[in-house]
């Protein structure tokens, strides 16, 4: 199996609304990809499609299995966060353990338990009684401990605080991931998991904007500070944007070579967030 994600020609419509515009992309095994647009661009239709959750138009295969026609034996090697984890309020820990054993075959129990011992939950615990952060860490450690080759996160740590979502990726790149796994994640605190990521893909309007790897973005694009006496100059090699810190302007540059760049200013890498801001909007917001 070359890809671990293949797509050609995806698309969906809701009613007049494209959804999701005629896109192919492939995702290879031990990646940790980013899928990042604004509200509404398609990212959370595109997981959905993957995940067989809806119909859709074109060829997709996740795992080598059509999600359309092939939904059970592909979710057997696939899991999937949500923003928000559903669980009835009644369950207690230990139902919810006793029922992820009863109907997944890849499940391993004592490595469910051994990540709950490292939490604030008990195994009497009832949902009504837990934190949006507890809830999420009890919905990480029943997905953890099946045995996936897919992990599908669409906003996973949406409305924690900012320990209890450093803790999620940490657990993840500690007790999840490894070359024969891949993750694919959806978030608009993209700053959290750029350390993380392998590549990253931008969708907008249902169309994919940018598919590279880190490496390739790290090399490709280049933000450039640049001094009044030059910035004539810099423009004049055609930046993709533009915005100014403290009286300098910072150039932001795809394809022109870095050596070429210092010569303008201090030269630096860009983050993904600035990059999605100038991709996204064509200007620093």
């Amino acid at each position: 199996m070359s890809a671990v994600i293949a797509a050609r020609g995806l698309s969906k419509r809701y009613g007049a609304k494209l959804a999701v515009d005629d896109i192919s992309f492939e995702i290879p095994a031990g990646r940790i990809v980013g899928l990042i647009g604004p509200n509404g661009s398609g990212k959370t239709t595109t997981l959905k499609a993957a995940l067989g959750l809806i119909p859709f138009d074109g060829e997709l295969k996740v795992m080598g299995l059509d999600p359309r026609t092939q939904r059970d034996a592909l979710m057997e090697q696939v899991c999937f966060i949500a923003d928000v984890a559903i669980l009835p309020r009644w369950l207690r820990v230990c139902d919810a353990i006793d029922f992820v054993a009863g109907v997944h075959p890849r499940f391993d129990r004592a490595k469910a338990q051994r990540y709950i011992a490292h939490t604030q939950l008990t195994p009497t615990m009832k949902v009504k009684q837990m934190s949006k952060g507890m809830i999420v860490q009890l919905h990480l450690a029943l997905v953890m401990a099946i045995d996936a080759k897919l992990l599908v996160l669409d906003e996973p740590t949406l409305g924690l605080d900012i320990l209890y979502r450093k803790q999620f990726y940490q657990n993840l790149l500690e007790d999840y991931f490894d070359e024969g796994k891949t993750i694919v994640v959806t978030t608009h605190q993209v700053e959290e998991i750029e350390h993380i990521l392998t590549d990253l893909m931008f969708i907008r309007d249902g169309k994919i904007t940018l598919s590279a790897t880190m490496d390739e973005i790290g090399e490709r694009f280049t933000e450039v500070m640049v001094g009044a006496d030059k910035i004539e100059a810099a423009r004049a090699l055609k930046p993709i944007d533009e915005r100014a810190v403290f009286g300098k302007a910072i150039l932001l540059f795809d394809g022109v070579p870095r050596a070429q760049l210092a010569a303008l200013g201090e030269t630096r890498n860009v983050g993904i967030a600035d990059l999605f801001v100038a991709t996204m909007k064509g200007t620093y917001a």
